[in-house]
């Protein structure tokens, strides 16, 4: 196994580091005289931990390279270390507001390339492929213009890419471990549909179910699962039309709504009349009557899919099978609400296999 090093001193860990600097500031004599300066390596990846406690230990001086390049395994690297101070609002005075320039020079001086994913300055510190780290980072950034300081708050980006030259970019899609969670915020920023909170799980599951391990599924791909397994659930069960009539006098039956309802079952074309209180209840008691599918309308939720006149509105029906106790949603889209709420009664329906 491996030996256990005789010797740590030189290899103790950060705040260690920090208390020797700490002891040193307190005891020299002539300190005002003293410009303390340190000199992390990077050996056992510290540098920059033991950099910055050591400056709050009393360090004034921080000597190290540009994207710690230096021997062995580097020394501290001061854009890391710059930045940092920065995310915790210490202004670091230095020019890094181009980070784009400062890495292209360093780039073409040194012959070498820049990791991806090295801190602030890699292409991809600032790309968020996890749906849900997307949904969170949109959530910070509302947040941020919505504050009145105006500080930035944003989960997974200690600071603002603007700051440095850069810009945030989400790229879209899920893989199949964050699918599950992310699909509803890419189907409420890209489509503008905001799936019931209920409903995640469930249009997450069966995207799951789509994507083989370790691979990803794009934004188009999603929205195509979603019409596939909600919106075009229109067989055998597809609805055609319906008329509604609201009563002047409930009569003896207590019902206000009366319907007509067009349908075509495995392409054969059918009709409902029925009686209910609203046009979702008498849809409900006609296929109770006819066909005898009981359902329960366990919730239902609707929005416009986008602003102006000429919106059309998407519909979300929470059901039960009462004769299983099997629950699915249905989804209805349609320029008019009730018959996207109409739509989405059949999409259930057909989803839950009734008939």
């Amino acid at each position: 196994g491996l030996g256990i090093p005789a010797e740590p001193l030189f290899r103790s860990s950060y705040n260690v580091y920090a208390d020797r600097i700490e002891w040193m500031s307190r005891h020299f004599e002539d300190r005002d005289s003293i410009i303390l300066s340190v000199h992390p390596h990077n050996d056992r990846g510290c540098a920059v931990a033991a950099a910055e406690l050591a400056l709050m230990a009393g360090a004034q001086r921080v000597e190290g390279t540009l994207m710690g390049n230096g021997e062995r395994t580097g020394n501290v690297d001061l854009l890391t270390l710059a930045y940092n101070m920065f995310s915790q609002g210490v202004d670091p005075q230095l020019n890094l507001e181009d980070s784009g320039r400062i890495t292209e020079v360093w780039e073409r001086c040194s012959k070498m390339s820049i990791d991806e994913r090295r801190p602030y300055v890699g292409k991809l510190v600032f790309t968020s492929f996890s749906d849900m780290h997307q949904m969170c980072i949109d959530k910070g950034i509302a947040h941020t213009k919505d504050s009145e300081d105006g500080k930035w708050r944003v989960p997974y980006l200690p600071i603002d890419p603007a700051d440095i030259g850069r810009v945030y970019e989400a790229v879209a899609g899920a893989g199949a471990q964050s699918v599950r969670g992310g699909a509803a915020h890419i189907m409420s920023k890209y489509y503008g549909f905001k799936l019931p909170k209920g409903m995640h799980r469930e249009f997450g599951d069966a995207l799951q179910r789509m994507t083989a391990p370790g691979t990803r599924m794009e934004r188009e791909q999603i929205m195509d699962a979603f019409r596939s397994e909600y919106l075009y659930q229109n067989e055998p069960l597809h609805f055609r039309r319906i008329q509604v009539t609201e009563l002047q006098d409930k009569g003896d039956t207590g019902f206000d709504t009366r319907i007509r309802l067009i349908y075509t079952l495995n392409n054969e074309t059918e009709q409902i009349r029925a009686e209910g209180n609203g046009p979702l209840d008498a849809v409900r008691n006609g296929f109770s009557d006819k066909l005898g599918v009981h359902i329960r309308i366990l919730d239902y939720e609707e929005h416009a899919l986008k602003a102006g006149s000429d919106s059309q509105a998407a519909a979300y029906i929470h059901m039960m099978d009462e004769d299983t106790g099997r629950i699915t949603y249905g989804v209805g889209v349609s320029s008019n609400i009730t018959r996207a709420s109409v739509r989405a009664i059949f999409s259930g329906i057909n989803r839950l296999g009734l008939v």
